[in-house]
C-alpha cells in the first residue's frame, strides 16, 4: 500500500513584538504590500495551505484576505508559533518563514522544497551568517512535533537549538545567501533599502 503523500503547509511568522526595531517588522512594505502578507503570496503557490502566525491579541490587525493562526503558547515566541501550528494540523509538513526576511524569493523556497528530505526532522539552510542551521526559513516534518514538545519539556525554547542539538537535519547551503538576512534593527533596515534597490537595479539592466 503506498504511503499516503504528507502535505506541506505554508507558516509565515508575524507574531513578535519588533522591539529592536521600534516598529512592526510584519507591517513594514517592502514591495507595496505588507510584508506578512508579500511572504504568505510568496508562499501560496507553493504550499497547501498558508496561515499567519500571530501571538494573542494581534488578530485583529489582519486582512481578512490571508487565514491567522493565532499563537496557543504564550511567551516562547517563535517556537510557540511552530508548536501551534503542528497542534492545529499534526500531519503536515510546515514550511516556517520568518516575516523579517525582505530578500527573500520564490527562488530560494523552492530550491529548498525541491532538495527537502522528509526522512529527517527538518530541511533548512545553514546561515552564511553564523553557520548554523536557519531554523525560520525551514520545513519542519511531522516528526519534529514530537520532538520540540520534548525539548520544550525540558526547558529548550529556541527552534535553533533543537536543530543542533538532535543532529537530525537536513541541511544546505543557501542559493543566495543574501535571501537569508533578517532585519531586526534601523541599521539593517537600511542595509536591506540599498540591497533590494541594487537588486532592482541588476534586473532592470541599469
Amino acid at each position: 500500500m503506498q504511503q499516503e503523500k504528507i502535505i506541506i503547509n505554508g507558516l509565515v511568522l508575524a507574531g513578535g513584538k519588533s522591539s529592536r526595531m521600534g516598529r512592526d517588522k510584519a507591517s513594514i512594505q517592502w514591495y507595496g504590500k505588507e510584508q506578512q502578507y508579500y511572504v504568505a503570496d510568496l508562499l501560496q503557490s507553493l504550499c497547501n495551505e498558508v496561515f499567519i502566525s500571530h501571538r494573542k491579541g494581534q488578530e485583529a490587525v489582519t486582512n481578512n484576505n490571508y487565514k491567522i493562526l493565532v499563537d496557543t503558547y504564550s511567551g516562547i515566541g517563535q517556537y510557540g508559533a511552530i508548536l501551534s501550528a503542528f497542534q492545529f494540523y499534526p500531519n503536515a509538513a510546515w514550511l516556517v518563514v520568518a516575516c523579517d526576511l525582505p530578500l527573500l524569493d520564490k527562488k530560494t523556497l523552492e530550491y529548498l522544497l525541491a532538495n527537502r528530505n522528509p526522512d529527517t526532522i527538518a530541511t533548512t539552510f545553514q546561515s552564511p551568517y553564523d553557520g548554523l542551521p536557519e531554523p525560520l526559513i525551514t520545513i519542519w516534518e511531522p516528526k519534529s512535533y514530537e520532538i520540540l514538545l520534548s525539548y520544550l519539556s525540558n526547558g529548550y525554547t529556541c527552534p535553533r537549538k533543537v536543530l543542533i542539538k538532535t543532529n537530525a537535519a537536513h541541511i544546505l547551503q543557501p542559493p543566495d545567501k543574501d535571501a537569508l538576512m533578517n532585519v531586526n534593527t534601523p541599521e539593517d533596515f537600511t542595509k536591506a533599502e540599498q540591497l533590494i534597490y541594487q537588486k532592482q537595479q541588476l534586473h532592470n539592466g541599469r
